[in-house]
């Protein structure tokens, strides 16, 4: 071999060595370089860099849909009509407005009597009056003692029907307070299922009740007067919108629930008593940093983030989060507004600062 190729060679060997330490180096200046016990990692490769998207983080309200199962509990088909899923509750509205109406009659006769006692002491007095002047008279001759025998005869009658008519009002008195005692059972257990039992008796329109099941802590998120949409099974593809009418007093000591009355409107006559359905109730959670549940990774029952610092220098985080709503989970610690937190690629960067 002569000089020329020897020197040729040479010249090839030392090109593939040089090009083998530059890849080399470029390799070793391109990988991740973690520090600080892996809370912070720098990826000096601008295009890996790139991969790592970001959101910027931000206190805002956030509102999320609260789901309830619910059944249609009552439907009304005319002035105090009302037609129930619970054969029980229908005999105690029953009996309620039996009562209601015992009520009213007791009240009147209560009035009635009243009046006849006012009457018979305005005639008592009269027929007083009437003896006085004729025994006045009987002293002077001008009138005899029949006239005063017959006012004092017409004065006791009156005594009589007034001695009459007061205990007719005191049985009617008592017979009312029984009838109010009976009322506040029945009102207590509509009440208990969820029901007003003054707006389910003055209520003339066509109207069909639902009672949905809220839990104890979210009960405080929804308001009486507020709207839901309604979905029933029966109805797949149609939505029907409802109004919440009132909130249950009571809670269920077990299952720490509540009952929540809404109202939908009926006109259509299709809704029945006992369809099933489902409750969307819009509730509001507050002004909260929140951000998206791809940030957030979980080691070791704690929660962090990468907050990205610069172009190619990211930070571990812990973080305390709160509720997750939807996609996006509340963070009460950990994050400041403005700050630019991964939300694309957290898995890859806790392998770099947890080495796995």
């Amino acid at each position: 071999m002569n000089s020329n190729n020897i020197f040729l060679l040479l010249i090839i060997f030392l090109s593939f060595s040089s090009c083998k330490d530059e890849a080399k180096e470029q390799k070793v200046i391109h990988s991740p370089i973690v520090s600080k016990d892996g809370i912070n990692i720098r990826i000096p490769d601008p295009q890996s860099a790139n991969f790592f998207t970001t959101e910027t983080a931000g206190t805002q309200l956030i509102s999320a849909d609260l789901i309830a199962p619910a059944q249609i509990v009552a439907t009304s088909i005319n002035n105090n009509m009302v037609v129930f899923s619970n054969p029980e509750l229908t005999s105690n509205y029953s009996e309620l407005l039996n009562h209601r109406s015992a009520i009213a009659q007791k009240q009147a006769i209560v009035k009635q009597k009243e009046a006849v006692i006012k009457q018979k002491e305005a005639i008592i007095r009269q027929k007083q009056i009437e003896i006085d002047r004729f025994l006045d008279l009987a002293r002077h001759g001008s009138a005899t003692g029949k006239d005063v025998a017959d006012a004092r005869t017409d004065k006791l009658l009156a005594e009589s029907e007034k001695s009459i008519a007061q205990s007719e009002k005191a049985s009617a008195e008592a017979d009312l307070i029984a009838e109010k005692s009976l009322i506040i059972e029945h009102t207590s257990i509509l009440k208990s299922a969820g029901f007003n039992p003054d707006k389910l008796i003055n209520n003339p329109a066509k109207d069909a009740w639902i009672i949905a099941d809220i839990s104890e802590n979210q009960i405080n998120k929804i308001k009486t007067g507020a709207q839901c949409t309604v979905k029933f099974t029966s109805y797949p593809n149609e939505t029907f919108t409802g109004t919440i009418s009132g909130i249950a007093d009571v809670m269920d000591n077990i299952s720490r629930m509540t009952k929540v009355r809404i109202i939908v409107n009926n006109n259509t006559n299709k809704l029945r008593a006992g369809m099933f359905a489902t409750v969307s109730f819009e509730v509001s959670e507050g002004d909260f940093i929140n951000i998206d549940k791809n940030s957030v990774i979980t080691v070791q029952g704690k929660s962090y983030v990468f907050i990205k610092k610069s172009p190619s220098n990211f930070e571990r985080r812990e973080i305390i989060t709160g509720q997750q709503i939807g996609d996006r989970i509340v963070i009460f610690d950990g994050i400041e507004n403005n700050e630019q937190v991964v939300n694309n690629g957290s898995m890859q960067l806790k392998g770099l600062s947890f080495g796995y």
